[in-house]
């Protein structure tokens, strides 16, 4: 399993339509292949930064998703209401 970490900074006033249309892409990210879980969360001293943490089978199966055509028609929604570059993480457990 890995997970994916994905910050975006939400441009000021644009903050509910963003919700509306993040919610579109979590929810069609459950019914992608290898996806096993996700949450969202608000930075408690920056309430237009957020961060979603998402459980992937594998990296292939996020790799997937991530370059797939219905993702890009949903991003091509949420990108203009950011007022910076989405920054993605992909993590996987230590060996430790």
């Amino acid at each position: 399993m890995i997970r994916v970490l994905i910050e975006r900074h939400i441009a000021e006033t644009l903050e509910s339509a963003y919700e509306e249309r993040a919610r579109k892409v979590l929810q069609q990210a459950v019914s992608a292949p290898g996806f096993i879980s996700g949450e969202t969360l608000s930075d408690s001293h920056d309430p237009n930064h957020r961060i979603t943490l998402a459980n992937w089978r594998s990296e292939a199966d996020w790799d997937r998703w991530y370059h797939s055509e219905e993702r890009r028609n949903l991003m091509a929604e949420l990108v203009p209401m950011m007022d910076q570059d989405e920054a993605i993480t992909v993590l996987e457990q230590s060996a430790f």
